[in-house]
């Protein structure tokens, strides 16, 4: 299914990990090719290297800059805080992805008031903006992160009721459709586990542990591009889909880097505001949760938005302490996508959580 095909697509927070990939997978056409791809974000400097990137130059013309708008692929500056530049990027939108986001951990959780402006104002901003311009937006797809489920800091609260605000979206804006997509970390962007335990095994060690029983999903950055992608073509109106990832546990992916290196594991002790497992799906919401391909799909729980009953397939939480790969498989995995020491440098992309 071309879902994107002759589409305007505004994809927020673009020039971020997630937007980027988004964007190259995008213009390979394999969901179609789009009338228009505009990155919307307030950094300049990224803006101006992706677009260099994009254009395969290694510095700036005038023809660069100043044909930005006749391009398929367009970069606006503005920033989801502010209502007026939302408006303006959304007036002839057909599909919107919001990526834009705070999502460090401890920045969030020492500004709090702006994780606020960013990750639940931004939203508002984009709904109202739709609401009150009658704007003809087909889909809104909202990234969300495993934070947001059962959330113990900052930035899962916040980015908890984005999806609250875009779920109830359906409801104010019925013309258009919005969803939700869920996960975790992505593997190897920058500020995640693997670069780290990558630079201390290239330095000789110490690999830290925070605490031997944690245990993390494992997600390649272009499956989160493929869980938005099965959103847009699937999801019914304020669901939120949630991939199926493998696991593995952070004592084993340590050793599995390692291999047979002699390099110390020390135990550091579990941080603030960290979760021993990732949780996808909460005991709550596992009996609104029903199979979709290789993605689970939970409905709202708005009695307006659910039009059917269905199967449910979990009979409790989904979280990465469930199914765990071993040592051989967790390597494997590694080696598959080219993160062991010696293979491909890892993708430096931006912190995703």
């Amino acid at each position: 299914m071309k879902i994107l095909e002759g589409k305007r697509v505004v994809i927020t927070g673009g020039t971020g990990s997630l937007g980027k990939v988004l964007t190259r997978r995008i213009l390979t056409g394999e969901v179609g090719t789009p009338k228009k791809i505009i990155i919307f974000s307030r950094d300049e400097a990224k803006q101006h290297y992706m677009r260099l990137e994009y254009l395969n130059k290694k510095s700036s013309t005038d023809e660069v800059i100043f044909r930005n708008f006749e391009s398929l692929l367009e970069f606006r500056i503005g920033d989801v805080r502010d209502y007026s530049s939302v408006a303006s990027v959304l007036k002839h939108a057909d599909i919107v992805i919001n990526a834009a986001a705070l999502k460090q951990v401890p920045s969030c959780e020492y500004f709090p008031i702006e994780a606020i402006r960013t990750n639940v104002l931004g939203a508002e901003n984009i709904v109202r903006a739709i609401n009150e311009n009658s704007l003809k937006v087909e889909t809104v797809v909202g990234v969300s992160t495993d934070k947001a489920c059962k959330p113990v800091n900052v930035m899962g609260m916040t980015k908890a009721i984005q999806e609250k605000i875009f779920i109830a979206a359906n409801v104010t804006c019925p013309e258009t459709r919005f969803v939700c997509v869920r996960y975790g970390n992505v593997l190897a962007s920058r500020g995640s586990v693997i670069p780290l335990f990558h630079d201390q095994i290239k330095n000789g060690g110490p690999v830290t542990i925070t605490t031997e029983d944690m245990t993390r999903f494992l997600l390649p950055l272009n499956r989160a591009v493929d869980v938005v992608f099965n959103a847009i073509k699937h999801a019914k109106p304020g669901e939120t889909f949630v991939p199926k990832v493998p696991a593995t546990n952070m004592m084993t992916l340590a050793k599995a880097l390692i291999e047979d290196r002699k390099i110390q594991l020390i135990v550091t002790g579990i941080r603030p505001g960290e979760k021993i497992d990732e949780i996808m799906i909460s005991d709550e919401e596992a009996p609104r949760a029903y199979q979709v391909g290789e993605y689970y799909a939970i409905q709202s729980m708005l009695p307006e938005l659910v039009k059917e009953t269905v199967k449910a397939v979990l009979q409790k939480e989904y979280s990465s302490g469930d199914d765990l790969m071993d040592l051989a498989q967790t390597k494997a995995y590694l080696s598959e996508h080219k993160l062991l020491i010696g293979q491909n440098p890892v993708e430096d992309g931006e912190f995703l959580r």
